[in-house]
């Protein structure tokens, strides 16, 4: 009788028998899991990640990837066959986290440190050898706190009605696996994260009451230490465990590492640093001093609230042109189209203005009720409002900031752009929707801000606390709630732009 092993594909939720000794390759294949080398072994376009059971190490995996990365799991699906139980993480359909891999400069020192991004939607943590100032290790995650809302106001909420030792247990015991997944882990000497104002207090088992309505002012926004014991953290019981203090109600210590990041404290001019996330944080200034301010954005930017929203996963509608007079969508992974991402729904509005296909009011023409992409995807006037929402609150914030200055957006010589969706959109179709109303030639993305600047800093323990008191006496707190003049603005910001020179 022929022996079968049982395999589990994750986040697919399927569930396979392959034959002992049997291809993985084959058997993946039949669910659409893409081979883009052909199965040669050179292009890592397959790779796997096992959660549970083993598959050996090839010589062509050890090519393919680093230590760290052959310690975490990751496998090559061409060049491993079943010996046993298998639960696999399918890298095609996981939604990609942005890491950083700048070559930052540092003070040699002992040992090993990791820096940590806590992010709304996804955490990251990286491990750097002091010596080198060298990348040893990477994990990434979804925060499982999405459970209980995919936006801070939501968790805020489910915390105020007693659930907030819940989600600090959730995201503690995330980073705690996470970090269980490194290598060196016994010489780790310090540990230190960033994070928006509302996962630094969920974190850390403050109360957010505060932050629940006005004036949304936190009496508990100071930097914070732990042991790798109180937080059941597998790390040298001598390691210390910081998270960075926060600047502002909304604005948080993922702002104060992206100022570091970015240089913009330190910056001749004016410009603006803007985290496009469900928390949009918003800074502007230059050397002397900064104005930093946070708008309620939602999750439109992930595509949460959206009828098809998805991550940026394998089967999202991730762009979309127009091609004779016609809308032309590019769908990630090769795959049958199943939903649209936030860098997708961007360009489908901006897509459809330029065809007439959505009004200047935000309206899909003709009255229909909806506007179909690539079947089976469409966006509803709901999707459609939702990004109007979400837009206009971050185009408000910057005009508000740069009107301190007696500025416009348009006066901004630079304009960073922090965070995954940042990164991934499309710089001209954000202008066409008014997402942004700056020259894009002074426009840039800046990647995961937060991550370098945490790195920065642990990497140069000698300058961290000048950096950090340096950059906390140059920023002052503009609350745009109080602002007069937000509302009108805001509304303002709702429509579409006719036209907008790119």
């Amino acid at each position: 009788m022929s022996i079968t092993h049982s395999i589990d594909l994750i986040p697919l939720g399927i569930h396979l028998q392959v034959d002992d000794g049997g291809s993985l390759e084959t058997a993946l294949a039949e669910h659409g899991v893409e081979f883009p080398c052909g199965g040669a072994g050179i292009c890592r376009g397959c790779r796997v990640r096992v959660l549970e059971g083993r598959l050996p190490v090839t010589p062509e995996m050890e090519e393919a990837f680093t230590p760290a990365e052959l310690a975490a799991g990751w496998r090559l699906a061409c060049r491993a066959r079943a010996g046993g139980p298998l639960r696999l993480e399918i890298a095609q359909w996981a939604s990609p986290v942005l890491t950083d891999d700048s070559r930052l400069v540092f003070e040699p020192g002992e040992g090993c440190a990791i820096a940590i991004d806590v992010g709304t939607t996804t955490l990251v943590a990286q491990m750097i050898d002091r010596s080198t100032g060298a990348v040893v290790a990477v994990e990434t995650a979804l925060n499982p706190q999405i459970v209980h809302g995919a936006d801070v106001m939501s968790r805020i909420q489910f915390a105020v009605s007693g659930g907030g030792a819940r989600l600090a247990g959730l995201i503690r015991e995330a980073l705690g696996r996470m970090l269980a997944g490194m290598p060196r882990r016994e010489s780790v000497r310090a540990v230190m994260l960033a994070g928006n104002t509302v996962m630094h207090h969920l974190f850390c088992g403050l109360e957010v009451g505060p932050l629940a309505g006005a004036p949304f002012e936190t009496p508990h926004s100071g930097e914070r230490f732990f042991t790798p014991r109180e937080l059941g953290w597998d790390l040298p019981d001598s390691a210390s465990v910081r998270f960075l203090p926060c600047l502002g109600s909304f604005v948080g210590s993922d702002i104060l590492a992206g100022i570091l990041a970015t240089g913009i404290h330190e910056h001749a001019g004016l410009a603006a640093l803007i985290d496009l996330g469900t928390n949009g944080e918003i800074v502007v200034g230059g050397a002397g001093k900064l104005l930093c301010a946070s708008t309620a954005a939602g999750p439109a930017f992930e595509a949460g609230g959206i009828r098809m929203g998805m991550r940026a996963a394998s089967g999202a509608i991730a762009h979309v042109g127009v091609r004779n007079g016609s809308l032309e969508c590019r769908v990630l992974g090769g795959a049958a189209p199943r939903g649209i991402c936030g860098s997708g729904l961007v360009d489908a509005a901006a897509a459809g203005l330029a065809t007439g296909a959505i009004l200047p009011s935000g309206r899909i023409a003709g009255g229909a009720a909806e506007l179909r992409l690539d079947p089976p995807v469409y966006l509803t006037q709901a999707d459609l409002r939702e990004l109007q929402l979400a837009k206009g609150a971050v185009a408000a914030g910057v005009r508000i900031l740069a009107a301190r200055w007696n500025a416009r957006p348009s006066d901004l010589d630079a304009v960073w752009l922090a965070g995954a969706f940042g990164n991934y959109l499309n710089l001209t179709s954000a202008r066409r929707i008014g997402l942004l109303e700056s020259h894009l030639s002074r426009v840039a993305p800046a990647g995961n801000t937060a991550l370098r600047g945490v790195k920065m800093l642990l990497l140069a323990p000698a300058r961290a606390e000048q950096w950090i008191s340096g950059i906390r006496s140059r920023v002052e707190h503009a609350p745009l709630a109080s602002d007069p003049a937000f509302q009108d603005v805001f509304v303002d910001c709702l429509a579409f732009p006719d036209q907008t020179e790119a």
